[in-house]
């Protein structure tokens, strides 16, 4: 069993994240978005800095791909293409300066990330033309490369204000899917180790999809207002302890 996992991830640490696999696939199948977010954090806290977000881009491409598969058919396609490609300029950009990033300096700014995702202001929803979607499709492709989960980024632009509800979680699915696959072969690319990384991936994505199968029938179960405070808050603690790890490191501690 061992020897199937990656260096530096012990066996119980392993066995932590396919279980919040699961879990994280049944809160986002039934909210639409959020699962991704604390799927990010529990890497970053059990996985070696610079495996964080090529391992995050690896499990959510499988979750959001068999999303966008089923739902294929409300995929709203001309602003999936145009964030798409906004997203290939976002991450030939950010490729080149990825690798040259401290690993304290991807803490702290993963922490930040996430509080602001927490608990900032929410971009409020506007009409934008076709180059509005791809400069938001450039700049959340860019701080992919960084901060891995800008699923509320790019829900901020593909919101049900512009479409229909199954249209709005399948455009997001399928944009989320392009996404983190244009970051996983920029990581190719700059010499990641993918292969080492594989077995863990695939258990994480098969009770990923459990979770996505079961998710609605626990959490209709669970009061919404809080299942969303205790997860705002495991969030909050999470993203602490990343930060302060972080400074203690710049610091020299």
């Amino acid at each position: 069993m061992l020897e199937l996992l990656p260096e530096g991830v012990l066996l119980w640490a392993a066995g932590t994240l396919v279980a919040v696999s699961y879990f994280t696939s049944a809160f986002t199948a039934a909210f639409g978005i959020g699962g991704g977010l604390f799927m990010l954090v529990s890497i970053a806290s059990l996985v070696p800095p610079l495996a964080i977000i090529p391992l995050h881009g690896l499990v959510q491409i499988g979750s959001n791909a068999g999303r966008a598969a089923v739902m294929r058919q409300h995929i709203s396609y001309r602003p999936f293409a145009l964030l798409t490609i906004g997203g290939v300029v976002g991450v030939v950009i950010a490729s080149q300066i990825v690798v040259a990033l401290p690993q304290s300096w991807l803490r702290l700014i993963l922490g930040v990330f996430v509080v602001w995702a927490v608990w900032g202001p929410k971009p409020k929803s506007a009409s934008i033309g076709d180059l509005g979607y791809a400069i938001a499709g450039a700049a959340a492709s860019f701080a992919t490369m960084f901060v891995g989960a800008t699923g509320p980024l790019i829900a901020a632009f593909i919101s049900p204000d512009r479409f229909s509800k199954n249209a709005t979680v399948a455009t997001h699915a399928a944009t989320m899917t392009l996404q983190h696959t244009l970051k996983i072969i920029a990581f190719g690319v700059l010499g990641f180790a993918f292969m080492d990384w594989l077995p863990l991936v695939a258990a994480m994505i098969a009770t990923g999809f459990l979770g996505t199968l079961t998710g609605r029938y626990m959490l209709e179960r669970i009061p919404e207002i809080w299942f969303k405070r205790i997860f705002k808050t495991a969030l909050t603690l999470l993203a602490a302890r990343l930060i302060i790890v972080a400074v203690m490191g710049l610091l020299g501690y």
